[in-house]
């Protein structure tokens, strides 16, 4: 089973990053997804720090 975890390609936490490997798509469309998750309904804010909090680290990431 796969793991979700975050990875070296961070700009904030590293979710976006973590999301994106998990799910095979660019960390940019993530992104994006969340900020307008945010800016029309603002639970992406929330949603971000929870995760941000409950995905464990890569212990091979610097």
């Amino acid at each position: 089973m796969k793991r979700l975890k975050k990875n070296q390609n961070r700009m904030i936490f590293g979710v976006c990053g973590a999301l994106g490997a998990y799910f095979h798509t660019d960390p940019t469309i993530i992104r994006i997804l969340f900020l307008i998750s945010i800016l029309f309904f603002g639970s992406g804010l929330l949603l971000y720090l929870i995760l941000a909090i409950v995905i464990p680290s890569d212990s091979h990431a610097n």
